[in-house]
């Protein structure tokens, strides 16, 4: 299954400000921060890199799940649902990405 170009337009329009760099990963696209994975698209879902505590805090949502491309949960990144990317979920889940990524020391 190819991703969800539709989703990826979204993040971009989301984005435009942000001064990110897209790139193919896990079969499909990320956007990066100062080199720094921050979100991306994976299949029909929004990869979102939160870290380890809001990660963790972001699994009690019944749109979120451990993101586990290859049988091994990633730490502090969580794969959301289409319903959950509705409305304004999909800027709030960009949002809560950038707030850990901003954080981070550019690669």
């Amino acid at each position: 299954m190819a991703y969800d170009e539709d989703l990826a337009a979204r993040i971009r329009e989301h984005l435009a400000h942000a001064g990110v760099e897209e790139k193919r990963m896990f079969g499909g696209v990320g956007f990066l921060l100062n080199g720094n994975m921050l979100v991306g698209v994976w299949k029909d879902a929004l990869v979102a890199r939160l870290g380890a505590v809001a990660g963790e805090a972001a699994l009690a949502d019944p749109s979120a799940r451990p993101f586990d491309p290859a049988g091994k949960p990633m730490k502090g990144w969580v794969l959301i649902d289409p319903d959950g990317l509705e409305g304004a979920g999909l800027g709030d889940w960009i949002d809560r990405a950038l707030a850990f990524v901003e954080g981070l020391p550019p690669k």
